[in-house]
């Protein structure tokens, strides 16, 4: 199997998509979510031999950033059209389409460790609660920049485009909390996991993603609590959602990155 042809077409299957809902927010063409998940599914469908391909095959205790960034676009991917059917977050791929298939293009360039025997479950549960709390958390941040531009342009009295083609503020904002709730439990269960299943989770090459992990955590759960408590919402919420999944990127991808790219360690 040829990785770039498909990776390319993937891409170009996501760009519409997206483009397709940019040009809805922008009133420009008229809403068609079949449309915009019917690319995003065969998008999908050339990403995910690839995603299963390298997942598959008995990776080391933390994949390499090539697997890690090929399997969680694909994870965020299926996510966000599979919510979508409940939840109108669909707007949310104008940001995240384009980013996983930019994402996959790169990954497939880059060198992948060397594998080692297979993952034991308590493993496996750590990673997969890992990318799963990763892909909820990518959404919950596209869904954090469109309500902070719903918020700007409703304080700036601006009530054409994006906020007529938006869901009510309040809706944003509910599904931005519900969003990071559900991405706070799995980072739980992947921290509570590591530490239960891996030997030691500080050691030097786990270091910097077990203390960063734990960070975002921190950060999800004082903004959890001041909207309970304190009443946070708005731009506020929007500054620490993607503060949290900044730090969240850079745990899960920023060691990967210096390890095998700039370093070139495997």
């Amino acid at each position: 199997m040829q990785a770039l042809p498909l990776a390319i077409l993937a891409f170009i299957l996501y760009v519409a998509a997206a483009s397709w809902q940019a040009l809805t927010l922008a009133r420009r063409v008229p809403s068609r979510p079949e449309l915009v998940r019917g690319l995003g599914v065969l998008g999908l469908l050339c990403h995910l031999p690839l995603a299963a391909g390298l997942f598959g095959q008995g990776q080391a205790l933390l994949p390499g950033l090539s697997t890690s960034a090929i399997v969680a676009g694909a994870v965020a991917v299926l996510l966000l059209i599979v919510v979508s059917l409940f939840k109108p977050v669909l707007n949310a791929a104008v940001g995240l389409f384009p980013l996983a298939g930019a994402a996959l293009l790169l990954a497939t360039g880059l060198p992948s460790p060397e594998r080692t025997g297979g993952l034991t479950p308590g493993i496996a549960l750590h990673a997969l609660s890992s990318v799963l709390a990763f892909a909820v958390l990518a959404i919950a941040a596209a869904q954090a920049v469109l309500l902070g531009l719903q918020n700007q342009a409703l304080r700036h009295h601006h009530t054409r485009g994006i906020v007529q083609a938006l869901p009510p503020l309040t809706t944003m904002e509910r599904i931005l909390f519900e969003l990071i709730w559900a991405g706070m439990a799995l980072l739980t269960m992947s921290i509570a996991s590591g530490f239960l299943f891996v030997d030691n989770m500080f050691a030097q090459h786990l270091a910097h993603k077990t203390i960063l992990s734990l960070a975002a955590w921190v950060i999800f759960s004082v903004l959890l609590f001041s909207h309970h408590r304190l009443g946070w919402r708005g731009m506020r919420a929007v500054r620490w959602t993607l503060g949290g999944c900044v730090v969240l990127l850079l745990a899960y991808f920023g060691s990967k990155f210096v390890l095998e790219v700039v370093l070139n360690r495997g």
